[in-house]
């Protein structure tokens, strides 16, 4: 029989994507052996994390702010949007240096023996969010507005190259295309059945540059 504490964190790191209860309790049992100074910093890094890290109300990223350095960035082509199904998406989008675009984060895939259903992924906010900047008033009123936040014109639909989600992709066209705008997904030169974050910046480069209307 361990002690509470140790039982305790065993079953919220087993908890963790890739670790399973025997993973878990070798690292906890690794914390055990290291001197108090380790741990609490450990501990401190984790409150720190809980305390200030949030999601973009745009896109959905991680942030520490309202909205993320990309979304609030001048710079950003604010006529594209790529969507991925998790925030580590767009690490790897970044490092491939070819995409400047804006993004929206799925929080995941259709996925119904997960019991993921479109109405739990992220696609309402992707929806509203292309009616506000392409059928909005106000923006049509200023052209400085329309200027700081131009027309939609391109959706990337950059989902995983697996069932999960090929299935989500076509879901999308088929949500999004009564809003006129043009939607795209990277090209197959992503391996079938791979994750965007395991390709190498070459991969994802000539998946961008070579991506296809749908």
């Amino acid at each position: 029989m361990l002690p509470n504490p140790i039982e305790n964190l065993v079953k919220q790191l087993a908890r963790l994507p890739g670790i399973g209860p025997k993973f878990a309790e070798r690292l906890v049992f690794f914390l055990a052996s290291q001197p108090k100074e380790y741990t609490s910093a450990i501990a401190y890094a984790l409150i720190d994390f809980a305390k200030k890290i949030k999601h973009c109300a745009e896109c959905g990223n991680i942030s520490e702010t309202g909205l993320c350095p990309i979304c609030a960035s001048p710079k950003r082509d604010r006529t594209k949007i790529c969507v991925i199904e998790s925030a580590l998406d767009i690490i790897v989008l970044e490092k491939s240096g070819q995409y400047k675009g804006l993004y929206h984060v799925l929080g995941g895939v259709i996925s119904p023996h997960k019991h993921i259903m479109p109405e739990n992924l992220r696609i309402k906010q992707l929806v509203d969010r292309i009616s506000k900047r392409n059928n909005s008033p106000a923006f049509a009123a200023s052209p400085e507005k329309e200027k700081n936040n131009p027309k939609i014109q391109e959706i990337i639909i950059a989902t995983n190259p697996n069932t999960e989600g090929d299935t989500t992709a076509l879901y999308l066209v088929r949500v999004l295309s009564p809003s006129g705008v043009k939607i795209t997904r990277l090209a197959r030169g992503l391996p079938s059945g791979s994750e965007l974050e395991y390709m190498d910046e070459a991969t994802i480069s000539s998946a961008l540059a070579g991506r296809k209307d749908l």
